[in-house]
């Protein structure tokens, strides 16, 4: 069954005697216990394995998450993923918003580049706050028979060799595995030792991330405003509720997040051209800076990555998350089918089949999402120019359209 220990306390294991400061037994160390490494721990339910799960937060944050103002746009496919777990049916009613219209907007044109399921389904897909999707997955995994969890401690060293990987941890314990998932987000010191060099791109911005509450409906329509100067995406909850996601020059982000809630109130009112009427912030405001990663390989020996350890893709989007998720569905489908046959669920030709996998699944979505940012986030006259031709032609291509809708619903 599940355990849990933090750094400094006595531990149980499901695994040798840690007496000696070396864990053997385990089969899968997972490295991270975000929203990554825990739907991959998930995945494996019942599949027999022995997994370690390490994780630097504290037991009682991991139980407990607070607010940290980012809603999840989540796809069909991760609805179904996550169903699959058993996750999903742990969310309650007021936990899941309809996202039933998708906007793009463009500098001061009143033309909107519209998104819309026109299938039985009545959405594109569904907002869920990211603290609630992290508590749920945590209480999904208590109890899971072979795996334990590591609180309040990190890795702090990796090696892997022919027969398995040894992590020391930062307590001085040692564990070892026939395979280690990498799940410790796009800045992963994990895949630093790996060996695997990794595409990264700090953009100098940041993005501003509050709840609010407005006079006007908003439909459960979502809308991103490339507007000149800035981008801002309004993202709708349950009642006269939105998430307003801000994105400008770091600096100026600060100041915004330094002022008081009416003060930064008016300012989103403003900034959004009193589309649903006067805002009021709701809560407080967070900030993320923004960056971009795509690691040259998902896979090393007796190693991979999941979730924004293999791409960190930029929010405009919203496939992060629905990336990360399918990331590790993908490699616990493939550890599992292996374990079954008995087979090494760390061999070269299972890792080569996900990355194989995860890389037609990543790339054109990276690739395409980059395009946007660059084009859309340009205020030189051609690019101006560029950005009205772009979004007419997708409008007057049903195509067009329809491929994107596809796209936002189904990854």
């Amino acid at each position: 069954m599940c355990q849990s220990g933090a750094h400094g306390t006595e531990q149980a294991w499901d695994a040798d005697d840690m007496s000696s400061g070396t864990g053997h037994g385990f089969d899968i160390i997972i490295a991270g216990g975000g929203p990554a490494g825990l739907a991959f721990a998930r995945a494996l339910d019942g599949s027999g394995l022995r997994i370690a799960l390490v994780e630097r937060q504290p037991l009682e944050t991991l139980a407990d998450p607070a607010p940290d103002g980012r809603e999840i746009a989540l796809t069909h496919r991760s609805a179904g993923i996550l169903t699959s777990m058993g996750v999903w049916s742990r969310f309650n009613d007021d936990d899941v918003a309809p996202l039933r219209e998708a906007r793009v907007l463009n500098g001061p044109s009143p033309f909107a580049l519209s998104f819309a399921s026109g299938q039985a389904a009545d959405r594109l897909g569904n907002l869920v706050p990211n603290h609630r999707i992290r508590q749920t997955l945590f209480q999904s995994v208590q109890g899971q028979e072979g795996l334990t969890l590591l609180a309040g401690t990190g890795i702090a060293g990796v090696r892997t060799g022919t027969e398995a990987a040894t992590v020391t941890l930062e307590d001085g314990r040692t564990l070892s595995a026939r395979l280690l998932v990498a799940a410790d987000s796009r800045f992963s010191k994990i895949r630093d030792q790996l060996g695997i060099a990794t595409q990264i791109k700090r953009l100098g911005k940041s993005m501003l991330v509050c709840r609010v509450a407005h006079e006007g409906e908003h439909g459960g329509v979502a809308t991103e405003w490339f507007g000149y100067g800035q981008t801002m995406a309004m993202l709708p909850l349950n009642g006269r509720l939105s998430s307003a996601v801000l994105t400008l020059p770091a600096a100026e982000i600060e100041r915004l997040a330094a002022l008081d809630p009416t003060a930064l109130s008016d300012e989103l009112t403003r900034r959004y051209d009193r589309r649903l009427g006067a805002m009021t912030v709701v809560g407080r405001a967070h900030v993320y800076p923004l960056a971009i990663t795509y690691a040259h390989h998902f896979a090393a020996r007796r190693a991979a990555l999941i979730g924004d350890t293999a791409v960190g893709m930029h929010p405009v989007t919203a496939h992060g998350f629905n990336l990360g998720l399918q990331s590790a569905a993908t490699l616990a489908g493939l550890v599992t089918s292996t374990a079954a046959r008995r087979g090494d669920i760390a061999g070269s030709l299972l890792l080569r089949r996900y990355e194989a996998a995860h890389r037609l699944a990543s790339a054109p979505l990276y690739a395409a999402t980059r395009l946007i940012v660059e084009l859309y986030t340009d205020d030189r006259p051609p690019a101006r120019l560029a950005r009205t031709l772009t979004l007419r032609a997708g409008a007057a291509l049903p195509f067009v359209r329809g491929s994107v809708t596809r796209m936002l619903m189904q990854h």
